[in-house]
């Protein structure tokens, strides 16, 4: 059995559903089963500290998970082009596991959601795959091959699954959003799986 970890980070929810729909296809996979973690708020100095652990969703995610994991996939909204400082400040911390190649050869992929078509969504699933290329990790996107990245018409890319929310506060992901997102689980725990066969 392979387990593959699905760290995100969401406020508005969208990013939640897409982990959610990621997760689904890891699980298609047999041998494959999936574990979702989040990260906490982070907030500068000025705006206080920290929000407080959530009574309810998946846990904070951990070195200790990262390093037990055989595939790796991040979630986050976009910032400005850029992930969202949570899942930075959360990266940002595993130098640890960099310098004793803990993640070296894992199978890893990102996902995304905006609010505007054009928010930044390929701009903010390289940034997530910078991290990883430096932790020696084998990045999996979604090939054209997939039927619903050519007919995606709010979200979805070859970098990752995304999602256009526009103005509405969680908007539900469309069919063609789940599908890319499930594909992208699929594909990283299918890599997982050969990449550990003897």
């Amino acid at each position: 059995m392979v387990e593959i970890l699905i760290v995100y980070y969401s406020r508005g929810g969208s990013t939640a559903e897409l982990a959610r729909q990621v997760c689904r296809g890891v699980e298609s996979i047999p041998g494959a089963s999936g574990k979702l973690r989040t990260v906490p708020s982070v907030a500068a100095e000025s705006e206080g500290a920290a929000r407080p652990v959530p009574p309810s969703g998946p846990p904070y995610a951990t070195h200790d998970d990262l390093r037990s994991a055989d595939g790796l996939i991040l979630g986050s909204p976009t910032r400005f082009g850029n992930m969202a400082a949570p899942l930075k400040h959360f990266l940002d911390g595993t130098s640890a596991l960099w310098v004793s190649g803990a993640l070296v050869g894992k199978p890893a992929g990102v996902f995304t959601s905006t609010q505007s078509m054009h928010g930044g969504q390929e701009t903010t699933l390289l940034s997530m795959m910078l991290p990883l290329l430096h932790h020696g990790m084998v990045i999996v996107g979604i090939p054209y091959t997939e039927p619903a990245l050519n007919e995606t018409r709010a979200g979805g890319t070859p970098y990752g699954a995304s999602h256009v929310g526009g103005s509405e506060r969680g908007a539900p992901l469309g069919g063609e959003e789940q599908s890319l997102a499930q594909s992208l689980g699929r594909r990283v725990a299918q890599l997982a799986l050969r990449l550990r066969a003897p």
